[in-house]
């Protein structure tokens, strides 16, 4: 190596990597080296392990207290796991919003020079926050700073901004996908958390809507075990006012791996027989023969209907109650 040559911090790594019987391990700050400069730093030399927070059975486990409120604190505060460390809401709330604030926040501005942008990042996340797991695109959010906020801003910054997110791991997007043209439609999509309490934490606690809640959370839970997570849509025709009509229903997740694929609903109740024939209306659509799932806030044991869609409670899914999936 040259005398004036510089020895970096990859160098030292790759050094370590060539001796016999030594595997290296490096941990850092999201700023620092995020996957896509692994990617390029080490080629393929090496190995990314992507490692998220606590999902629910790893946080029911460690759940010092009584376990019939570990789904309440989960939904609140999330599976970062210091949370488990903290005893009260003051302590677990502060926690999370430094974390945000100093960690995540930090990282994204320093590393992609946004100080000039402070402002703007910040309402963006309270955008996203406050209409987790809705449909929208960069266009959308632009209109709504531009009305709302009185802020002109292009959608191109925006997708941007977005993309910062997603690669400081504060956010995931899933793409809509058409069930039966089999095809991707490139806008609108959706956004997650990657945690559900940063989330939270992003709105001081105050919107608590747990039916939204709940869908981040089970989308993490998908994204965790190694699916591939799209949001579906199924499209019909039918006469309305004696005229032909196209509309698009959702299905929540569209989960594939390998060969397998599932259609998985998200809902808060069934037990109301109209909101149920609601939830199953677009799997009931799907004339294929995959597995169609309803994942329920209610507290009720598995069942099957009579076309074959599986209702199961959402802490027994999470807690890897069905055989299946």
């Amino acid at each position: 190596m040259d005398s004036n040559s510089k020895i970096t911090f990859v160098d030292v790594l790759l050094g370590l990597k060539s001796l016999p019987n030594v595997d290296v391990y490096v941990t850092g700050s999201n700023s620092k080296m995020l996957s896509s400069d692994v990617a390029t730093a080490f080629r393929d030399r090496g190995e990314e392990i992507h490692i998220t927070p606590l999902t629910y059975d790893e946080f029911y486990a460690a759940y010092p207290k009584e376990k019939r409120f570990a789904w309440r604190e989960f939904v609140a505060y999330g599976g970062m796991p210091l949370v488990l460390q903290k005893n009260s809401h003051e302590e677990k709330s502060k926690y999370l919003q430094d974390l945000f604030r100093l960690t995540y926040i930090k990282d994204v501005i320093e590393r992609n020079h946004l100080r000039a942008a402070t402002e703007i990042l910040d309402e963006l996340l309270n955008v996203i926050a406050s209409a987790v797991g809705s449909l929208t695109n960069p266009t959308r959010l632009a209109n709504t700073f531009r009305s709302v906020k009185g802020l002109k801003i292009k959608n191109e910054t925006i997708s941007t901004y977005l993309d910062c997110f997603i690669d400081a791991y504060i956010l995931s997007k899933a793409f809509r996908y058409d069930i039966k043209g089999r095809s991707y439609i490139d806008t609108p999509i959706k956004y997650y958390f990657s945690d559900i309490g940063l989330r939270n934490a992003r709105l001081n606690f105050r919107q608590q809507e747990e039916n939204h809640i709940m869908e981040n959370i089970l989308y993490n839970e998908l994204m965790a075990r190694g699916f591939n997570v799209d949001v579906g849509v199924v499209e019909y025709n039918h006469i309305a006012d004696g005229k032909k009509v196209r509309t698009k229903l959702e299905v929540d997740f569209v989960v594939n791996l390998a060969d397998k694929r599932y259609y998985i609903q998200s809902a808060l109740t069934v037990a109301d027989e109209e909101k149920r024939q609601q939830e199953v209306n677009s799997l009931n659509r799907i004339d294929d023969s995959y597995s169609k799932i309803v994942v329920v806030g209610d507290n009720t044991l598995p069942w099957t209907d009579e076309r074959g869609v599986q209702y199961i409670n959402i802490e027994d899914f999470l807690l890897g109650k069905i055989n299946e999936l």
